[in-house]
């Protein structure tokens, strides 16, 4: 063979061998970059951004859902309708289960930005009772609007409402505490709420809950108070995602409410408006979980609008449960209910300690995962973590965090890390947990919680 021949086959060779490296690092590489240089340049050059998206979605695309569970047939089930019945302390109120047709309704924007609230305090609620009965419709003046920052709907609503009520801070500040990693995916509400009852100096009180109803959004509203809830997003091109809405008022005889969001705007101050079944719709795929920010002052008004069932935990779990159970007997499909079933039924188990309530809450997961979650389910919910590491499913914990790990939105949750750890350290994998635990507080320096794991296998 001559040489120039076998150098031309080696150089084709060599070619080929990178390419076949190139095509199996790739996946790896485009799915590592920052979530916010992908907005960036979308914003900046949406007909580049196409072409990477297109490139992204070839190459490592998202799947379509969670993984479905792999339950042991011999398994022990739980009556889950057992477990509810003994429990149940009011009857659920019936809520939408279809999606809607109509998409939510947006006030045409014409102001390109805001500028950050005033230090002026606004209007304070007074300590009257609420009106009875509510009066029509309600809105809240002087309710601004904050534009988020990458990934920041969690600080921006709680700014608007902070704002609102005439405490001088950016999201920026609030963020720094609450999400010190802009890469981070999810702030929940019980973060928020003890980042106001703790980091305020004690000027204002934080409450945070799920189970709300339009009834209760409309009393908050009615007394002065802005409401902050946590809801399904589904962008066009994207996907679903979790979201923040600041309520601030509603209609009843046009069925809508108001509320600012951080993220589509309007940046008017205007609002946008959804209709009740829409809200509804979206408000469910978070278990109806709201949080509201008060002054000390009023305390106890905001308990008396809760009233005994929101303001006690594990009563409110228990209605949690029934409304969903409710749900699924409407229709029997509806993915949500049973994934918030589960949540509800796993929060009993954290307050009694019961296994029967992990067991329920595991056998409901599993029921949702088997109808198809969204696979960025658990960038916001981590509850079936919780649920299937009680069980003794710690498989079931790390496919789970494994499948929210291959996103790289995912693997900027650190409670992923966290729960993967507790199983791996249950399996006796010591090290590999050690490692998910140092992954946690590299996502969250904050997550107090993966720093107590961590300091009990090293002694720190």
């Amino acid at each position: 063979m001559k040489p120039k021949t076998k150098k031309l086959i080696l150089t084709i060779a060599g070619i080929q061998v990178l390419l076949i490296v190139g095509l199996l690092v790739l996946p790896g590489v485009v799915g590592s970059i920052p979530g916010r240089y992908r907005v960036a340049l979308q914003e900046r050059s949406p007909f580049l951004s196409g072409i990477v998206e297109g490139v992204i979605d070839q190459v490592a695309p998202m799947a379509t859902a969670l993984p479905v569970a792999v339950a042991s047939a011999s398994e022990t089930q739980v009556d889950i309708n057992a477990l509810i019945s003994n429990s149940v302390t009011a009857v659920p109120e019936p809520t939408a289960t279809l999606k809607p047709t109509e998409a939510p309704t947006e006030a045409p924007e014409t102001v390109d930005a805001t500028p950050r609230p005033t230090n002026t305090p606004m209007p304070t609620p007074t300590n009257t009772p609420t009106p009875e009965p509510l009066p029509v419709s309600h809105i809240l003046e002087g309710m601004g609007v904050v534009r988020q920052t990458f990934n920041n709907c969690g600080p921006a609503n709680l700014t608007q409402t902070l704002n609102y009520l005439g405490y001088d801070i950016t999201q920026e500040e609030v963020a720094d505490y609450l999400k010190p990693n802009s890469e981070d995916r999810n702030v929940s509400p019980w973060q928020i709420a003890d980042y106001v009852n703790e980091r305020t100096g004690g000027s204002f009180m934080a409450s945070a809950h799920s189970g709300g109803t339009l009834e209760l959004l409309k009393q908050f509203i009615a007394a002065g108070y802005p409401v902050v809830i946590e809801k399904g997003y589904d962008l066009p091109t994207d996907g679903w995602y979790g979201h923040y809405l600041t309520v601030f008022g509603y209609d009843d005889e046009k069925s809508i409410l108001y509320s600012q969001d951080s993220y589509l705007g309007p940046f008017d101050g205007r609002g946008r408006t959804d209709d009740y079944e829409e809200f509804l719709y979206y408000w469910q795929q978070f278990n109806y979980t709201f949080y509201v920010v008060y002054y000390p002052s009023q305390e106890a008004e905001v308990e008396a609008i809760l009233g005994p069932e929101l303001s006690d935990p594990m009563a409110m779990w228990r209605m949690v449960a029934a409304r969903a159970q409710a749900e699924i007997d409407a229709d029997s499909e509806n993915v949500f209910a049973w994934f918030n079933l589960g949540s509800a039924l796993t929060e009993m188990g954290v307050r009694t300690g019961e296994a029967q309530y992990y067991q329920g809450g595991a056998q409901a997961y599993d029921q949702a995962r088997e109808l198809g979650l969204p696979p960025r389910m658990l960038w916001y919910q981590f509850r079936p973590y919780m649920a299937y590491w009680k069980s003794g499913r710690n498989e079931d914990v790390i496919a789970l965090a494994d499948a929210t790990l291959s996103t790289q939105g995912g693997r900027n949750v650190e409670e992923t890390y966290w729960y993967k750890g507790l199983a791996l350290e249950s399996l006796g994998q010591i090290s590999e947990a050690i490692t998910n635990y140092q992954a946690a507080l590299e996502v969250n320096p904050n997550a107090y919680y993966a720093q107590w794991s961590l300091d009990a296998l090293t002694g720190g």
